[in-house]
C-alpha cells in the first residue's frame, strides 16, 4: 500500500513521488531511517531508469525479498501507468480549456516545493552528522559541480561514495597500525 499510495498521489513524475515514498518508508512503516533512505536515494539516482521504480524495487527487496520486490514494483507501476493513460486522455481532450492549462502549470511549483522540503530535511540531517560548515561546503561544491561545470549528479555521487570508502579504508589502516 505504501508504494501504491505514492504512485497514485505522485502526479508530476518520479521526483514528486520521492517525498511521498519517504513519508511511507521512514515515517509510516519505519522500514528504514532517514540516513538509509538518503543513501538508497543517492544510489538510485546514479542508475538509469525511473527513480520511483528503483526505490520501490530496492526497498521491496530489502523488506520482503523477491516477492517484496515484485509487489512493490507492481504497486508503483500500475497506478502510475493507469493514471497516466486516463489523465493524458482527459487532458488531451480538454487541453484548450483554461482550467486544464492552469492545472498543468500548477504541478511544477508544487513538485518543486515537495522536493525542496525533502532536500531541507536532508540538509538538517547532514548538519547533525557533519556540522554546518561541512554541510555548507559540500552543498556549495555540489551546486558548482552540477550547475556551473555541467557535470551529471551521478558522477558527483560516485566520487563522494569513493571518497567515503577510501577515507574509511585509510582510517581502518591507521587504526590497525596503531594497535
Amino acid at each position: 500500500m505504501a508504494f501504491f499510495r505514492a504512485g497514485m498521489l505522485g502526479y508530476g513524475g518520479g521526483l514528486s513521488a520521492i517525498p511521498l515514498m519517504h513519508k511511507e518508508v521512514v515515517k509510516t512503516y519505519q522500514w528504514m531511517d532517514d540516513d538509509e533512505f538518503a543513501d538508497v536515494l543517492a544510489l538510485a539516482n546514479t542508475l538509469p531508469g525511473p527513480i520511483n521504480t528503483k526505490l520501490s524495487g530496492y526497498i521491496g527487496w530489502r523488506v520482503g525479498g523477491f516477492w517484496g520486490l515484485l509487489n512493490c514494483i507492481v504497486a508503483t507501476v500500475i497506478p502510475t501507468a493507469s493514471l497516466m493513460i486516463l489523465l493524458l486522455t482527459v487532458l488531451n481532450a480538454y487541453k484548450d480549456v483554461s482550467w486544464v492549462q492552469g492545472m498543468a502549470k500548477g504541478v511544477l511549483p508544487i513538485a518543486g516545493v515537495m522536493i525542496g522540503v525533502l532536500a531541507w530535511d536532508f540538509i538538517k540531517k547532514s548538519k547533525t552528522l557533519m556540522g554546518w560548515t561541512s554541510t555548507i561546503i559540500f552543498t556549495a561544491i555540489s551546486i558548482v559541480v552540477m550547475q556551473v561545470l555541467g557535470i551529471h549528479p551521478a558522477f558527483l555521487i560516485i566520487a563522494l561514495i569513493l571518497s567515503a570508502l577510501f577515507s574509511k579504508e585509510k582510517k581502518a589502516e591507521s587504526q590497525a597500525g596503531e594497535s
